[in-house]
């Protein structure tokens, strides 16, 4: 599953009980959800300025900043590339501005190495949540891939992995729910990056295995509302959301159009902002991780996640809005 692109980037539970009590903790998050959205209750504040929103894994209620930061392509650079600099510094920003959501895989060539050896140069491990994913088939590769990740990224127990792509998803399932039961990943999950595989991950969210779903939902993309974004709410499974501008396209369709005036109802001033938080204005959402290597874009992409979101009304009027220009 492929992180989305920045501007310059490009165990089946079952029994009617239990449904019932995942169905009201599912309800119980959203409700959380819908109060986070306003910025007296999820807004955090250092006093160095305004700090990003946060939205409560519905499983656990740990709270996760809502826009984290993808590393496809924009972290797979050489040892000694001078964008080094430039990633140190966007993970620096991300921290300032109270985010900490990182998400890599073994399929972004040295993005994983890039990520640990970037926060153990500016001691940030434990202020961060390392998400990475298995990309490959059979246990004793998968182990040896996830063994491999862990070294790259310099930690001993990782946040959140992940099935990339959905790749061998019963074998690597089996062996995370072993790692999680041994303290070596905090959280599992499933991931993919196009609608053709939304109907394996709503089977998938629904055994309740997983407490991460990881997807592409954006404006141009917006086919997880039917029934995935739902399924997950419906379980209590975190989303993360990739692709949230469509491969760079979305920036393609505003160029040279200005901003609606009402835009500065819910707190935008970009057309980045403005895709962010129409996909944040959906309570289903955990999470979303634009990719980027500059860092007035990551300093643009993290203003999504402060102050007012759209409600479902404004986010149809948005959606008009795109539509027209």
């Amino acid at each position: 599953m492929f992180a989305s692109k920045s501007p310059d980037a490009g165990a089946n539970l079952s029994g009617h009980n239990r449904r019932g009590t995942n169905r009201r903790s599912a309800l119980k998050a959203l409700a959380a959800v819908a109060l986070a959205a306003h910025p007296a209750f999820s807004a955090m504040s250092t006093g160095n300025g305004p700090m990003l929103s946060t939205r409560p894994i519905p499983r656990s209620g740990e709270h996760l900043p809502i826009v984290g930061v993808g590393t496809w392509q924009t972290f797979d650079v050489s040892p000694n590339a001078p964008e080094r600099a430039e990633l140190k510094a966007v993970l620096r920003a991300l921290i300032e501005h109270g985010g900490k959501v990182v998400d890599s895989s073994p399929m972004y060539g040295e993005a994983e190495r890039v990520v640990g050896d970037l926060t153990s140069e500016l001691g940030l491990r434990d202020r961060l949540f390392l998400a990475t994913k298995v990309w490959t088939s059979g246990r004793e590769a998968g182990i040896r891939q996830m063994e491999q990740s862990l070294k790259l990224t310099r930690v001993q127990r990782m946040d959140l992995m992940q099935i990339h792509n959905l790749l061998d998803v019963a074998t690597h399932t089996k062996t995370l729910l072993d790692w999680k039961a041994a303290g070596r990943v905090r959280y599992i999950g499933v991931t993919h990056y196009h609608s053709g595989a939304y109907r394996d991950l709503e089977r998938l969210v629904k055994t309740q295995q997983y407490e991460f779903a990881q997807f592409n939902f954006s404006m141009g993309e917006r086919e997880a509302e039917n029934t995935l974004l739902p399924a997950c709410a419906d379980s209590g499974t975190a989303v993360i959301v990739n692709r949230p501008y469509a491969e760079a396209n979305l920036f393609g369709r505003v160029k040279g159009k200005p901003l609606p005036p009402w835009a500065a109802d819910f707190d935008c001033t970009s057309w980045a902002q403005y895709f962010l938080k129409w996909i944040l204005g959906h309570p289903a959402v955990t999470c979303v991780i634009p990719g980027t290597r500059r860092r007035a874009h990551l300093e643009d992409n993290v203003s999504a996640g402060m102050g007012r979101l759209p409600d479902a009304a404004m986010r149809r009027r948005m959606l008009e809005y795109l539509q027209q220009v």
